[in-house]
């Protein structure tokens, strides 16, 4: 056996002083591992549960914003080497993903409710429902799928009954709804202004008279046995004098209505959506609203595919889901044969008050054909 010389046992001596230091060192380590796979832990598991409230894939979802690191930080806290888990998560994370997709964080108990910051308000049979549900595809909105019916039928419930019923909403993002009858309705416009005069408002229109086909379509398959579309257009069909007092004509009259509504907003806070338009380019009308809105373009021709069998563009994948979404049975309805002479007669009732409602809008529908 060697003899331990002085140099050996200086040596062993140096070893046993550096000992606590580098088991300091080791802990350390371990600590800033284990901070780092329990932030990432909590990242997949995070990803995984919104994809599966979203639909979208989760290679698809990132930890880029500011919601995420929020999260991370709040699950782990500070990391031993003195870096919160904020810094691990950043460097972790792929920055492919905006911060822009905040609703999607509702299930998990995110946000609060609040009033709607914008109103489909009209029109009925205009493409309302269409228009909704494309919208709900955006990140940044937040939507009642019923239709609430609050400034014109629930009004006495009080703003708390109506915000009760909106979904939750993060900072930045718009919560809407949609009743059609509100365009008609005429303490709509007072109403609406008394709970916030920025209210944003959103009209679907499309030509009146194909839009009354459609209005009594819709009666028809719940009530087979009303009258013609023919008899209940015309207070005197000898004389062609027509009856505006029926609920399918008096919708049409755009003009009409929308003045009232001007009493109340200004036209540069109403945007005019086209219901033809929402058929055959979906991807642009959206656009429009989008902008309308203050938000990033996100819906685009790739969320749209056209249904042959519907007569009308479908969801490649609705909110919430990863399969492809088309409105209910009820839309797309085949409609009667009309007599052309009825609808030549309601074509020159509508004309004046159409000619009177592009001038309003600056927008020319070209409905007149």
């Amino acid at each position: 056996m060697a003899v331990p010389t002085a140099a050996t046992t200086q040596g062993w001596r140096s070893s046993v002083n550096r000992t606590p230091q580098s088991r300091g060192v080791s802990r350390r380590s371990a600590l800033m591992l284990g901070s780092l796979l329990a932030a990432l832990l909590v990242l997949l598991l995070l990803t995984h549960r919104l994809a599966a409230t979203t639909g979208r894939p989760a290679a698809e979802l990132g930890a880029g914003s500011a919601v995420w690191r929020r999260r991370l930080e709040e699950a782990t806290g500070d990391a031993a080497s003195g870096r919160s888990s904020r810094a691990l998560a950043d460097e972790a994370a792929p920055r492919r993903v905006s911060p822009r997709f905040a609703g999607r964080l509702g299930p998990l108990g995110e946000g609060t409710k609040k009033l709607p910051q914008a109103l489909i308000i009209g029109v009925k049979k205009g493409g309302t429902r269409a228009l909704l549900e494309f919208l709900r595809v955006h990140p940044d909105i937040r939507a009642v799928g019923a239709e609430p019916h609050f400034f014109d039928r629930n009004y006495d419930k009080g703003l708390e009954w109506y915000r009760d019923l909106m979904p939750k909403t993060l900072e930045g993002q718009i919560t809407m709804e949609k009743t059609p009858s509100y365009f008609v309705t005429k303490e709509a416009p007072a109403r609406i202004r008394a709970m916030s005069r920025d209210t944003k408002l959103i009209v679907v229109v499309r030509d009146p008279v194909t839009r009354a086909i459609s209005d009594y379509t819709q009666t028809l398959s719940k009530k087979p046995d009303i009258p013609s579309f023919q008899s209940l257009t015309f207070k005197n069909r000898t004389t062609g004098l027509i009856d505006t007092s029926w609920s399918a004509i008096q919708i049409g009259i755009y003009a009409k209505h929308l003045d009232n509504w001007l009493q109340y907003f200004p036209v540069e806070q109403i945007l005019f959506v086209s219901g033809e338009r929402l058929i055959s380019d979906p991807a642009g009308e959206l656009g429009r609203v989008q902008d309308f809105l203050g938000l990033k373009r996100i819906i685009t021709d790739k969320h749209f595919y056209f249904n042959q069998t519907k007569g009308f563009p479908c969801l490649k994948k609705a909110e919430g889901s990863s399969k492809p979404h088309c409105l209910g049975k009820t839309k797309g309805r085949a409609h009667p044969d009309i007599h052309p002479e009825v609808v030549r007669r309601l074509r020159d009732f509508y004309r004046p008050f159409n000619m009177k409602f592009y001038q309003m809008t600056g927008r020319f529908f070209v409905w007149e054909d």
